[in-house]
């Protein structure tokens, strides 16, 4: 549904450059200057807070499994669940955030999983587990409110780096929650001296207050457009909307990122899901180590999914589509390849390099996917976003009962990540049949036989 700000009589003056929308035409990351900035860091900070509570419990598993005697099959079906609780989530928000705005629909997905987070503590059998996992999962759909929000704050000029920092920042989020809450539980058992059984409940309590205190946050300083709040005006016909849905799911662009993005974020958040675990049984690390080598898998966001975007906009100035394409696929390959090895590694150290440079890429493609999302649809850019959104989760979902659930006994964790690798890469090729009427695909230039814009606008609708 389509949106409009309130504004006054008066035009308003803003402390960054603007367009005739309003809209930031610079992007300052270090800067608080409302209502622009202010959007952004409340639109990661939440997010950021949504990815600590969704991997805080991986962080924990050693103990939780120890605890609830947990089998590897049950350890395997929350992770699922987790995401599962994801994907249906960001269907929802995109409607959510057109009816009510950025601002709200954050809000209440915050904390309306924030009691789930802290349920956790309840948590006494395989199946109140596993039911928790998902709806702590069903939180992850912040981050369509917060690629909303980038876009109702900032031009096109630079909603892409916006768009990049924001979700590479809150991403960070399943990197130091594998380093904060293992800190958290030797405090309650070693200095505190609580039992075991009772510390990694209590450690809960810690990323429960902190999404509820940044929901209230985005609340309390938030504002969904640089003009004020959304207000909701009718639209036309609903056959305008089912046309801009159906216009979106039959175009295979969609289908066809959404495939890659399965298998580059989406592994990713498997990777968040099983690592810890997978250094702590099979090197036998401790806790606290373990969930600090997992840190450093999430933290890599930081740098990593932004340069994405910014090697995208690089490529696609120099080369056009034909740049953007190649090199999602060379960083989405190269993850692949460094994946496969990541599972036939035998020492720890060679381990741990192994799953930093592979960090490196395979978030590095997420930002890159979705440099290439905006250029797939005019009318119905927001469906493609979210197929391609959904395909991240879905393909996490795939990968945790494919290769994690437990299922099969005779398949070795580090025999999974390797065949994790094996499926990135195949999933790297149907890249070569994305094609684009004005600027081509990875070994086709542009069609010859498009005479207006308004020809773009029909092929790409």
């Amino acid at each position: 549904m389509e949106q409009q700000a309130s504004k006054t009589t008066d035009q308003p003056t803003f402390p960054l450059q603007v367009d005739s929308d309003h809209k930031a035409t610079v992007f300052r990351p270090f800067s608080i200057s409302p209502p622009h900035m202010r959007a952004f860091h409340l639109a990661w900070i939440s997010l950021f807070s949504c990815f600590f509570s969704t991997f805080s419990i991986p962080s924990l598993l050693p103990a939780i499994r120890d605890d609830l005697r947990l089998t590897a099959a049950d350890v395997g079906t929350a992770g699922a669940a987790s995401f599962c609780g994801s994907i249906f989530s960001r269907l929802a928000m995109g409607p959510a955030c057109d009816m009510f705005g950025p601002r709200t629909a954050s809000a209440a997905v915050s904390l309306l999983t924030a009691p789930a987070v802290l349920a956790v503590s309840f948590a006494s059998t395989a199946k109140s587990f596993i039911l928790i996992r998902f709806l702590i999962g069903i939180s992850l759909a912040n981050f369509v409110a917060c690629q909303f929000w980038m876009a109702s704050m900032f031009s096109g000029e630079v909603v892409g780096a916006a768009s990049g920092v924001a979700a590479g920042w809150a991403s960070a989020g399943s990197g130091l929650t594998q380093l904060v809450m293992p800190s958290v539980y030797y405090f309650l058992t070693h200095i505190v001296k609580l039992k075991p059984s009772f510390a990694w409940r209590a450690a809960f309590t810690v990323p429960a207050l902190l999404q509820i205190l940044m929901a209230l946050a985005v609340l309390a300083y938030g504002q969904d457009l640089p003009d004020g709040k959304y207000k909701r005006t009718p639209n036309n016909t609903n056959k305008n909307y089912f046309s801009i849905l159906f216009n979106g799911l039959k175009n295979y662009r969609g289908w066809v990122l959404g495939l890659t993005y399965g298998f580059c974020f989406g592994v990713e958040l498997t990777t968040d899901n099983i690592i810890a675990q997978y250094f702590y049984d099979r090197f036998g690390v401790g806790m606290e180590t373990a969930g600090a080598i997992a840190a450093s898998f999430g933290f890599a966001n930081i740098v990593t999914r932004p340069a994405g975007g910014v090697v995208s906009d690089a490529m696609g100035r120099r080369y056009g589509m034909r740049g953007r394409l190649w090199s999602l696929w060379a960083a989405q390959t190269v993850a692949a390849v460094l994946c496969v090895a990541l599972g036939r590694i035998e020492s720890l150290w060679g381990s741990v390099l192994m799953m930093c440079c592979f960090s490196v890429f395979v978030q590095a493609a997420s930002g890159l996917t979705f440099g290439v999302v905006p250029f797939v649809s005019k009318r119905s850019l927001g469906v493609i976003s979210g197929m391609t959104g959904s395909g991240g989760t879905l393909g996490a979902v795939v990968t945790e009962l494919l290769l994690f659930s437990g299922s099969n006994n005779n398949m070795s964790t580090q025999k999974s990540i390797s065949l994790m690798g094996i499926l990135m890469l195949l999933s790297t090729l149907p890249l070569t049949l994305l094609y684009f009427p004005h600027s081509g695909g990875m070994f086709c230039g542009p069609s010859h036989h498009l005479n207006s814009e308004q020809d773009y606008y029909n092929l790409l609708s």
